[in-house]
């Protein structure tokens, strides 16, 4: 299920809940709708209202580190990118081989994790040809010969950059996975459904009430929406930019 599914799901069953606490006056008996019993369900309800801000407060600040993160990982992979693209240049004519197989990992990367629009959905990063390929690069780097001191101190460099890529290709791999567990929501969502029964307990029956009902319900949907999405760096509406690769890409002419 999307994050824009389960948003819309998360609204509807809070403005529900409010909607249930506004008629719960018309089967509790009256002993149960006593100044004195609304007055424990407020306590109650303000403690848990503290709990469940603190915890949504936390998953959006998890949420934002995680996609903070892996724009920086991949701001430097792009960085890594250009990098090597620049000393297989300098090397010569010479690292033909290896420069066209990088430009070719850059295109398919592209494709893969940024589809223009109307093509497939964005693939996973662990995906066997560009991990192929990228190993394709570094055998060649490693094939190259070595004319004079100049080459082979350039060499060496893209060995080392090479290894890099490889290092940080898995690191992405690792950081694209999400971070927030299902359970976690699911249980801030029974907290907030329990609140808003509370707050419909205790809430003259008006169309204002309802109306703020509405509008808190889909706040409330809008922030499990950004909660998901920022989980989600690399899919999804809200994404990386591909700007950095798109650059690095750029500058891949001899």
């Amino acid at each position: 299920m999307n994050s824009i599914a389960v948003s819309m799901l998360v609204s509807a069953c809070v403005f529900v809940a409010g909607i249930i606490g506004l008629n719960l006056h018309r089967v509790l008996p009256r002993e149960h709708l006593t100044k004195e019993t609304q007055d424990v369900v407020r306590l109650g309800t303000g403690m848990v209202s503290v709990l469940a801000s603190l915890v949504l407060g936390l998953l959006v600040a998890t949420a934002k580190g995680s996609f903070d993160t892996t724009d920086q990982a991949v701001r430097a992979y792009a960085a890594e990118i250009a990098l090597l693209n620049e000393t297989l240049r300098d090397y010569g004519r010479g690292a033909a081989g290896p420069h066209d197989t990088l430009r070719e990992y850059t295109e398919q990367l592209l494709q893969n994790r940024w589809p223009k629009k109307g093509d497939r959905m964005p693939m996973a990063l662990w995906s066997g040809k560009g991990g192929a390929l990228l190993e394709h690069v570094r055998e060649q780097i490693r094939a190259l010969k070595q004319m004079d001191d100049g080459q082979k101190w350039l060499l060496a460099q893209a060995l080392d950059v090479s290894t890099s890529l490889l290092r940080q290709r898995w690191l992405l791999i690792e950081e694209s996975g999400t971070n927030i567990h299902g359970t976690v929501l699911v249980i801030l969502m029974c907290w907030i459904v329990a609140i808003f029964v509370s707050f419909g307990l205790n809430a003259p029956r008006n169309g204002t009430v309802v109306f703020a009902f509405l509008v808190c319900s889909i706040a409330i949907g809008g922030s499990i929406f950004l909660i998901l999405e920022l989980d989600r760096p690399l899919s999804g509406v809200i994404r990386i930019s591909s700007w950095p690769v798109e650059n690095a890409l750029a500058q891949m002419n001899w």
